[in-house]
């Protein structure tokens, strides 16, 4: 890769850094949210513009992952749900509660990390038929608050960095910053893990 194609590519990611984080939030959106908030802080990107893309995207995520379970069901579970910790027994866990709380199952599966189920949630609710307006409202309400609170980490952690006078306090901060992204990292999987424990 030459320096043309670097300066063009850095061109891109500048002129459209907003857009972009659509489509990547949609693919990892916990993560990518909380560096934004750092990004926010450090003055790198406006926070708004990105709050707004960050969930815009993710919830386009979520009604991919609806759609999937809507269209192809039992058959995808079959063959590619082990792969996402969609197994028919994940399944077979949401539904249980899915029919008489799936309301409010969809309303704080966000700021739960989806009780550790996050994909198997969106995905039976395909499965069942919840109406899709019903769903997208209740995630949009979910995602917003969702968003605000992993953005706020973010925004937040910000402030150890710029408050930093030397480079061991600026490392310190960093090396902060990194173990709460795997803490967040550890705890999606613990809470999955305890859930599985129970079915």
């Amino acid at each position: 890769m030459d320096a043309t194609t670097i300066v063009g590519l850095v061109a891109i990611l500048q002129r459209f850094k907003y857009p972009i984080l659509i489509p990547l939030a949609a693919i990892e959106g916990p993560i990518l949210m909380m560096l934004c908030g750092l990004g926010a802080h450090l003055g790198y990107i406006s926070f708004w513009p990105a709050y707004i893309c960050l969930a815009l995207g993710d919830l386009v995520g979520d009604a991919f992952w609806y759609w999937l379970g809507y269209h192809y069901g039992e058959r995808f579970v079959g063959r590619f749900g082990s792969y996402f910790s969609i197994t028919e027994t994940h399944i077979d866990a949401v539904k249980r509660i899915f029919h008489r709380y799936r309301v409010y199952i969809l309303l704080i599966s966000k700021v739960t990390a989806g009780f550790g189920l996050a994909l198997a949630t969106l995905f039976t609710a395909g499965m069942t038929r919840v109406p899709f307006p019903l769903f997208i409202a209740l995630n949009a309400v979910g995602q917003l608050v969702w968003t605000g609170i992993l953005m706020g980490i973010g925004f937040f952690l910000g402030t150890f960095y710029t408050q930093a006078n030397n480079i061991y306090g600026k490392v310190t901060a960093v090396a902060a910053i990194f173990f709460v992204f795997l803490l967040f990292i550890g705890f999606s999987r613990y809470i999955r893990s305890r859930f599985e424990r129970t079915l």
